[in-house]
């Protein structure tokens, strides 16, 4: 597609609006600096069989910079492959991708898998976790942070601990002080991955790699603000656009399989989640016959 061709596409793009087509082409509508944050994770390494869909990740990494507002952010899940005992590398070369295209690498956090499914690894330990990225155009104009339990609350302290000029572990002393009740999140977030844990939309589980609910959520309240424009390139079973809607954030999303995207069309329409007041649209648009 030449560049003429490009710029008359966009602008035609609608929001609150799933697209049965690769991401390109949905990106190709959308104009520079329009998304306000991604979230999603790819087919990596075919792990999962996603129809026979593949991706060209470069192509994808430079539209998702080329869209992403200056300050916006793009969290990206993701995992490796072992092959005869060596993990693929994957999830560090499509970082290292990213930088390439232009991002910051913001923070590398884990999704920590609470009941991963056992394997018969005699060679290492089980795996349950996965990379998830936190990519920003320049940095983060948005960042809500979620607080945790602090464990000492209301506790006293007059010492901590610090480093020198000469990086020597020290212990200071000053003025009392009194642990808060809550403190900032630690880049591991833990979540459950089964029925009625990741979600209670059974039908949701046809396609094979649904992520939680609450991951998607996390990282909406996170990096977005209410009426900002969210994300998928990747959408699957359509859980970033559920959890947009609920949180009253704008969305899109882009999925290749025509089944896939009748799942994500019954989870946002379902619950009166149409009614929520996001501004836009709210349109399924069916376009199989470009595949």
């Amino acid at each position: 597609m030449n560049e003429l061709k490009k710029e008359k596409m966009r602008g035609e793009i609608e929001l609150n609006t799933c697209y049965n087509e690769n991401c390109l082409d949905t990106m190709a509508k959308m104009p520079d600096c329009f998304v306000d944050l991604t979230v999603t994770s790819p087919p990596y390494d075919d792990l999962r069989k996603y129809k026979g869909f593949s991706f060209d990740f470069e192509s994808v990494s430079k539209e998702l910079y080329r869209v992403t507002k200056k300050g916006g952010t793009v969290v990206w899940v993701v995992g490796d492959k072992t092959i005869k005992g060596c993990e693929t590398g994957t999830s560090f070369r499509q970082a290292l991708g990213f930088m390439d295209a232009g991002f910051n690498l913001s923070d590398t956090m884990i999704f920590e898998k609470t009941n991963p499914l056992p394997t018969d690894k005699k060679y290492r330990y089980y795996q349950c976790f996965e990379y998830m990225f936190v990519l920003t155009k320049g940095k983060a104009k948005t960042f809500n942070p979620q607080t945790e339990p602090t464990v000492g609350t209301g506790k006293k302290y007059k010492s901590s601990w610090g480093r020198d000029e000469t990086d020597k572990m020290i212990i200071s002393t000053g003025k009392e002080r009194v642990v808060s009740d809550k403190k900032c999140r630690r880049n591991i977030f833990r979540y459950g991955i089964s029925l009625n844990v990741a979600t209670k939309d059974k039908f949701a589980f046809k396609h094979p790699a649904i992520f939680p609910e609450k991951l998607a959520e996390d990282h909406i309240i996170s990096w977005s603000n209410e009426g900002d424009l969210v994300y998928d390139c990747f959408a699957g079973s359509g859980t970033t656009a559920k959890m947009s809607i609920i949180n009253k954030r704008n969305w899109i999303a882009s999925e290749m399989s025509k089944d896939y995207c009748e799942i994500i069309a019954e989870r946002t329409q379902s619950n009166n989640f149409a009614k929520v007041e996001v501004g836009g649209l709210f349109s399924f648009l069916d376009n199989e016959a470009r595949h």
